[in-house]
């Protein structure tokens, strides 16, 4: 069949999909499509997929693609990221035929995508995007997709998206802030660039960021004019999003655990959707949260998952009339609602922290983690704490270690080179030495070979020795004979 495009793949092969589920690493597998699928999402896509590792890996390929096929599941589009046309085009290959599109991951910003040189780190590289595009669209024999992250200036975005269209990208999704925008920092995405984009191409065009109800869909549709909108972290807080709804968390949750236990997926995955549906109602229940962090299997989960539901239902037994939801929230905890996320200022007046940047420390102030209070101290310090409760995390109350001769590192104390280990390893190759203190032997080492070589000589079979007293016989015989 005929590769379809732009308006006409959007229709016939993507079903005109208005909702969509955004690619999200490790959270939107195949049992999480499915459950929104089942509440109003229209299209979805896998998680991220790492090209070169899709590749080499067939491990990787069953697991994040392969053995996820499902008839339920499309239209699906699977999302990689890539920063050579080469590769991305071959693992495509592999991939798109369990798939209705293959889309570029062009809007990825986190650390890992700068170090991999990949993700929203390529959008100054328009040479190198132009031939990844280009040649995917010659070779795959389903449409090509791009998901952006905008410039600060509009034009510049409008020209990146021109760019991509003419390379051959047949649907784009843009994601309104831009690559410094992520955590803390996101703030406000911004629809005026998405409109922008939308009027300058002719290809259909996907609008993500600031989604946290369908109302906000629909707004976003009307002012920009885009043919989709796509939700993240509005999908993983509540699933029932594009149906309109705010349905009670553990009916969710349950729904959802029950597909996991026929389309099984990693635990921690299953875990980090809880976290997400039970967000609000973990703030209240401290104790579960700790429960649903330590727990190592499915049955675990679906216990803490019970014993929250149990918990919620007490409290509304309990509930007094007129009561209004508690900290600021539109609904009470135990409902699929979104999560907004604080800005800067709002987690350092959580934190305690004021004044100049030097008097932040990020969750705590300085003085509050070094009085050794329990409830002031990171979760990892508190587990710490339960283990070893003589343990003390007072700065000064650490031991002082003596530092390394060549590093400035603290020194092995039974050293003797008086240095740290990846110094005293160094050194001890080199001289050819030992340091019991380390437990490097290279000396012990090296003699006990010369010594097993030694006995390997003095050890032969009598065949050996007498063909070796022939050979001197022998080379004797021919040395007279030269002599003569």
């Amino acid at each position: 069949m005929p590769k379809l495009r732009g308006e006409a793949f959007w229709r016939e092969t993507l079903r005109s999909a208005h909702y969509v589920v955004a690619p999200m690493v490790d959270q939107s597998e195949l049992a999480w499509r499915l459950l929104s699928r089942r509440h109003g999402a229209q299209l979805c896509y896998t998680p991220m997929l790492h090209a070169q590792v899709f590749l080499r890996d067939a491990n990787y390929r069953r697991e994040n693609l392969y053995g996820e096929a499902c008839p339920e599941d499309r239209p699906l589009i699977v999302q990689f990221c890539a920063n050579d046309p080469e590769v991305f085009v071959q693992a495509a290959l592999l991939a798109q035929d369990y798939c209705d599109a293959i889309d570029l991951n062009l809007g990825c910003p986190q650390m890992i995508a700068k170090r991999g040189h990949y993700g929203a780190f390529l959008q100054e590289e328009w040479d190198l995007l132009q031939r990844m595009i280009l040649l995917a669209n010659e070779k795959l024999s389903v449409p090509i997709t791009c998901k952006i992250r905008v410039f600060p200036d509009i034009d510049k975005t409008v020209k990146y998206a021109q760019m991509l269209e003419k390379a051959g990208c047949q649907l784009l999704t843009v994601h309104g802030r831009t690559k410094e925008q992520k955590g803390p920092l996101a703030g406000v995405a911004s629809w005026e660039h998405i409109q922008a984009v939308r009027k300058a191409v002719n290809i259909p065009v996907f609008a993500n960021g600031n989604i946290q109800c369908l109302s906000d869909v629909e707004e976003c549709i009307r002012k920009t004019g885009v043919h989709g909108v796509m939700s993240a972290e509005g999908n993983l807080h509540n699933p029932a999003l594009f149906e309109g709804r705010n349905p009670l968390v553990w009916e969710m949750a349950e729904e959802y655990l029950e597909i996991v236990q026929k389309y099984p997926c990693p635990l921690s995955y299953v875990r980090a959707h809880l976290f997400k549906l039970w967000h609000h109602t973990l703030q209240v229940y401290q104790q579960l949260r700790e429960e649903l962090a330590k727990v190592k299997t499915l049955e675990g989960i679906l216990d803490v998952n019970r014993e929250l539901k149990l918990r919620c239902q007490e409290e509304i037994a309990n509930q007094k009339e007129g009561e209004k939801p508690k900290e600021g929230l539109p609904f009470f905890h135990w409902i699929c609602q979104p999560y907004i996320r604080p800005g800067p200022k709002e987690r350092c007046k959580e934190n305690g922290a004021c004044g100049t940047e030097k008097d932040v420390r990020g969750k705590r102030t300085l003085e509050e983690e070094e009085d050794g209070n329990s409830e002031l101290l990171s979760k990892n310090k508190q587990k710490k704490k339960l283990r070893n409760p003589n343990k003390s995390f007072d700065p000064s109350l650490k031991p002082k270690y003596a530092k390394c001769d060549q590093c400035g590192n603290p020194k092995g104390n039974k050293c003797v080179f008086n240095m740290c280990r990846g110094c005293c390893k160094k050194r001890a190759f080199k001289e050819t030495a030992d340091c019991p203190g380390h437990g490097l032997l290279f000396k012990t080492k090296y003699e006990k070979s010369l010594s097993w070589q030694h006995s390997q000589r003095g050890i032969q079979s009598p065949e050996m020795s007498q063909r070796g007293e022939a050979e001197v016989g022998e080379s004797v015989v021919l040395k007279e004979a030269g002599d003569s």
